[in-house]
């Protein structure tokens, strides 16, 4: 559910969050341009784990104000261990007096006693938007797939519905006709955290240049099929949540749970990577892309994978450094071989360990990224969506022997729906 007008303060300023991945608490104004602004956050199933990572909305009357608006609230728990806040000190936020347009504020100043942090803004007009980093909505998400609507090499379906009912969308580019053949293929996913953003900008801009008549990109839907989930948690997104679902799930954990009513859209993204399996298709490379405050890193069964993984992961890792603005100089993570109990598996994990897929986590920082001197806009993201197509191609092994559900040590074949064809 969007959130309600939060109201009017002082001296005719008003403060919003009535629109699409909206989210912010109390809102104080004193008249004399301070705004405090606390961070909502968001608990799951257990009222545990708060997540303070998003905030997105609107102040109005603000033309001609020197603002000074402190975002306060960021401690919290993950992976239940509790925090400060202090994590987040190095966060420069974005505004826009558009909604489309971003600009990162120029500094910012982190108030450890309020677990916030301190912003200027002499607003130019009567409106601004602020939020964490560049939005990214099921809206956005929807006008891109209607440009892309009718082109040849991309289908699209429903493969389930989330817990709100919302489509659960994946999307498979290719050059048509052929088959499998020697194609290799590489499954993506992004947003099973609704406030990374900044993955979903990565991942248009990917589908726009795989989709586009340029030679490197038709030469790449020639030998590669594309199986993307751009927006694994849709719930989470419209209301402008952080990382759980409507139940208070992580979609990034209970991959070894599956509840297809508790966790409907892990239930139904497992089932369609199993099913394909199952169909005798092949899986080359799976990655999910996530956001993080100051680090970008890769993760991957680096050991438990054997030689061939390790080697994937090491040159998933150099083309990256060489070629894009990812800084990660320490080379790819080994991902941990245990969890910490029932619940707690990411997909990665299960996919490798239940399906033996090569199954890899990104991590892209949403603060100051040392290669660009800046945090990341989004025309960054979008050229990093570009280039990591083409390293997704060029690293994903060619045509290994199938892997399927039958030849493999699975959990057990779960109910198949067929899926729904988008027109």
């Amino acid at each position: 559910m969007i959130l309600p007008a939060l109201g009017i303060l002082l001296a005719g300023v008003t403060v919003d969050a009535r629109f699409e991945s909206g989210s912010i608490g109390t809102v104080v104004f004193d008249g004399a341009g301070r705004v405090r602004c606390e961070v909502k956050g968001e608990v799951d199933q257990d009222g545990r784990n708060r997540q303070p990572s998003w905030f997105y909305f609107r102040l109005d009357g603000v033309r001609g104000r020197d603002l000074l608006i402190e975002l306060t609230g960021f401690h919290g728990e993950y992976n239940y261990r509790r925090h400060d806040g202090s994590g987040h000190r190095h966060m420069r936020p974005v505004y826009s007096y558009d909604n489309r347009n971003w600009l990162h504020f120029e500094s910012a100043e982190w108030v450890p006693a309020a677990s916030g942090l301190r912003v200027k803004l002499k607003a130019r007009r009567k409106s601004v938007w602020i939020a964490r980093q560049p939005p990214y909505t099921t809206r956005d998400l929807n006008r891109l797939l209607a440009a892309l609507r009718g082109n040849r090499c991309l289908q699209q379906q429903i493969v389930g519905r989330s817990a709100e009912q919302r489509p659960v969308v994946l999307l498979t580019v290719t050059e048509p006709g052929g088959g499998l053949g020697g194609r290799s293929v590489i499954w993506l996913m992004a947003r099973q955290h609704a406030w990374e953003a900044g993955t979903s900008w990565v991942m248009e801009g990917l589908l726009r240049f795989l989709l586009s008549q340029e030679a490197e990109a038709a030469a790449i839907r020639r030998t590669c099929i594309f199986k993307i989930f751009p927006m694994a948690d849709p719930d989470g997104v419209y209301r402008g949540g952080v990382r759980f679902n409507k139940y208070g799930y992580d979609l990034n954990r209970n991959w070894d749970v599956r509840d297809p009513v508790r966790m409907p859209e892990i239930h139904c993204q497992w089932r369609a990577i199993q099913d394909w399996m199952e169909s005798g298709g092949r899986v080359e490379l799976f990655l999910t892309l996530h956001n993080t405050e100051s680090a970008d890193y890769i993760e991957g069964p680096l050991t438990a994978g054997g030689p061939a993984v390790a080697e994937l992961g090491w040159r998933f890792w150099r083309l990256l450094a060489e070629r894009t603005s990812f800084y990660s100089p320490n080379g790819p993570h080994d991902q941990p071989s245990r969890t910490e109990g029932r619940g707690r598996m990411t997909v990665t994990q299960a996919l490798f360990h239940e399906l033996r897929i090569p199954a890899f986590l990104m991590e892209l920082m949403v603060d100051s990224n040392p290669k660009l001197g800046r945090p990341p806009t989004i025309q960054d993201r979008l050229r990093f969506g570009r280039d990591l197509a083409t390293i997704l191609a060029a690293v994903a092994p060619k045509a290994a022997p199938g892997r399927t559900a039958g030849s493999i040590r699975a959990a057990g074949r779960l109910a198949v729906n067929s899926t729904e064809v988008i027109r």
